[in-house]
C-alpha cells in the first residue's frame, strides 16, 4: 500500500521507528516537555497560599468589606483612576479577603494557560496546519510559564493581584476576545463573533489603558494589512471584527479617560510632572523604554519561546481539506511587521505610564506584561517561521534541529525553578509575619484599643506602611480602617 507524504517532503506518518509509529513517539515527546512548564505553574499555583494582602489592597479590603464590589467600582470610577473593569474584578478577589488572595494565583494560572493553549489551536486551525497531540499545549504552557515567571518581579506579576488584573490578566483577556473570531466558521458564527468582540472591548478599555493600546495598534495593522495577513474569502469579515473591536476600545477608552477619577489622577500626575505628551516627556519615555529593552533582550530565558515556535512549525503539517484563513505571508516581511509593532507598543505603553511613575518607570517591572505577552508570542511566531522553513528545507532530517529545540525550551523553563522557589521563601516567611501580626491587631481591637503598631512587612519591593524607614506612611489609614482602629502607628519589630 502507498503511503501518502506530508506537505514539505517529510517523512510518512506512518513510518516505523522500533515499533511504533514516528509521530505517536513525537506526541509522548511533546506531552512529556510540557510537563516542566506545567510543573512549574502548578509549584507557583502552590506558592499562592502564601500571599497576602499588601500596598493598594489594603486599602480595596475595607471597601469592598463596607460597601461591596459596587463600592470598590464606584471609588474607581469616581475618585481613583476611572477603571471601572479594573475595580469590577479586584473587587472578585478582595471579597474574599486572605482567601482571595491565596487563590487568585491558581486560578489566573489556569485562564491564561486555558486561553493561550485554545490560541494556539485555533491558529493552527486557521492557518490550516495540524499538529502532533500534545504539541499545542506544549507551546501553550512554555508561553505562559515565559510570560509569568522570566520578568524581573515575578511576585508583582503573578502573585500580587492587583497588579496582574491590570497587567497580565488584561492582555490574555484581550487574546480570548479574539477566540470566536478564529472559530467562525459559519454566518451564525462570524455574527456571534462581532457581537462579542464590541463588549468585551468596552471591557478591556476600562480595565487597562496599555492593554487597549497594544490592541488598537494589533487590530490597527490587520485592518491596513488584510491582504498580507487572510485569505480573501474572509478578508472583509476580518476587517469588520477588526474595526468592531476597534470601536469598542475607543468606546471603553472614552468611558475611563472622562471618567472623574481619571481627571482627578491625570491633575494629580501633571501637577508633579510635564503632560505625556510634552516633547521632554517624550523623549524620556523614549530612553526609558531603551533602558526596559535592554533588560528585556538580555533576558535569555526567553529564547525558550523561539525554540518552541521552532518546535511547533517543525511538527506542524498541512491539514488536509481544510481551507486556511490565514494567509502564508512571506516570512521576511512579517517578521519585520510583527517587531515593529511590538517596538510600537512598547514604546507606547512606556508614554502612558511615564507621566506616573517618571523615571522609576524603569523600574516598574509590573506595566511592563501589557506588551511583554505580545513579545513572547512574537518570538514563537518568529521560531514557527524559522522552523517552517528548516523543515521544508531539510529533506526530512529535522530529528536534527527537533532535539535541540527541545532541549532549549526545558532549559529555559527549568531555569525559572530556582529565582521562583527562593521566591516562595520569602512568601512563606512573610505570610507567618502577617498572619502572627494579624491575630495581634484583630485582638488588640476587639479588646477596644483604638491605636496599636504595625510592623512593615514588605515582599519583593512591595509597597508596605511605614517603609523605607518609616519615610513611606501610606497606606497607614488603610491598614487602620481594615482593623477598625482609629490609627496605625510604625512598630520596630512584630508583637
Amino acid at each position: 500500500m502507498n503511503t501518502s507524504l506530508r506537505s514539505g517532503g517529510t517523512a510518512p506518518a506512518t513510518a516505523r521507528d522500533g515499533g511504533r509509529p514516528r509521530r505517536s513517539r513525537t506526541a509522548v515527546g511533546t506531552a512529556a516537555l510540557a510537563l516542566l512548564p506545567l510543573g512549574l505553574l502548578a509549584g507557583a499555583s502552590y506558592l499562592g497560599r502564601y500571599v497576602r494582602p499588601s500596598a493598594d489592597e489594603w486599602c480595596f479590603l475595607p471597601l469592598v468589606r463596607d460597601q461591596g464590589v459596587a463600592g470598590l467600582a464606584g471609588s474607581f470610577y469616581l475618585t481613583d483612576n476611572g477603571r471601572l473593569g479594573n475595580g469590577l474584578l479586584v473587587g472578585l478577589y478582595a471579597g474574599f479577603p486572605v482567601a482571595g488572595h491565596q487563590w487568585y494565583a491558581p486560578v489566573s494560572a489556569v485562564v491564561v494557560l486555558g486561553v493561550l493553549w485554545a490560541l494556539t489551536v485555533l491558529l493552527l486551525r486557521a492557518a490550516g496546519q495540524q499538529a502532533p497531540r500534545g504539541t499545542p499545549l506544549c507551546v501553550a504552557a512554555t508561553v505562559t510559564a515565559l510570560f509569568l515567571f522570566a520578568t524581573p518581579n515575578t511576585y508583582k506579576t503573578f502573585f500580587w493581584p492587583a497588579a496582574s488584573v491590570s497587567h497580565t490578566l488584561a492582555p490574555v483577556l484581550a487574546c480570548a476576545a479574539a477566540l470566536p473570531l478564529l472559530r467562525a466558521g459559519s454566518r451564525r458564527g462570524r455574527i456571534a463573533a462581532v457581537a462579542v468582540v464590541v463588549p468585551a472591548g468596552v471591557f478591556l478599555g476600562t480595565l487597562s489603558e496599555e492593554t487597549t493600546v497594544v490592541a488598537l495598534v494589533l487590530l490597527g495593522g490587520a485592518v491596513l494589512g488584510a491582504p498580507l495577513l487572510f485569505a480573501e474569502h474572509v478578508r472583509s469579515f476580518a476587517r469588520l471584527w477588526s474595526l468592531a473591536a476597534m470601536a469598542g476600545l475607543v468606546l471603553g477608552a472614552l468611558v475611563l479617560m472622562t471618567s472623574p477619577g481619571s481627571r482627578r489622577r491625570r491633575e494629580r500626575y501633571e501637577a508633579e510632572t510635564v503632560s505625556m505628551l510634552a516633547p521632554e516627556s517624550l523623549t524620556a519615555s523614549a530612553r526609558a523604554h531603551a533602558r526596559i529593552l535592554e533588560t528585556v533582550l538580555t533576558t535569555w530565558p526567553y529564547v525558550g519561546a523561539v525554540a518552541a515556535g521552532v518546535l511547533l512549525g517543525l511538527l506542524a503539517r498541512r491539514r488536509p481539506g481544510h481551507r486556511p484563513v490565514l494567509m502564508p505571508c512571506r516570512p521576511l516581511l512579517l517578521a519585520c511587521l510583527g517587531t515593529l509593532a511590538f517596538l510600537v507598543c512598547g514604546y507606547l505603553c512606556t508614554v502612558l505610564a511615564y507621566p506616573a511613575f517618571g523615571a522609576r518607570v524603569v523600574r516598574t517591572e509590573r506595566i511592563w506584561n501589557d506588551w511583554l505577552l505580545l513579545y513572547v508570542l512574537l518570538l514563537v511566531g518568529l521560531g514557527a517561521l524559522l522552523g517552517r522553513r528548516l523543515r521544508l528545507d531539510g529533506g526530512g532530517r529535522t530529528a536534527m534541529v527537533t532535539a535541540p529545540a527541545a532541549a532549549v525550551c526545558a532549559v529555559s523553563v527549568l531555569a525559572l525553578a530556582a529565582p521562583l522557589a527562593e521566591l516562595g521563601g520569602d512568601m512563606k516567611v512573610r505570610a507567618r509575619q502577617w498572619d502572627r501580626q494579624d491575630r495581634w491587631l484583630r485582638e488588640q481591637a476587639a479588646s477596644g484599643v483604638r491605636v496599636a503598631p504595625y510592623t512593615p512587612l514588605p515582599v519583593a519591593r512591595m509597597l508596605e506602611p511605614f517603609g523605607d524607614q518609616g519615610r513611606k506612611i501610606w497606606p497607614a489609614r488603610c491598614v487602620a480602617a481594615y482593623y477598625r482602629l482609629d490609627r496605625v502607628t510604625p512598630g520596630e519589630r512584630l508583637p
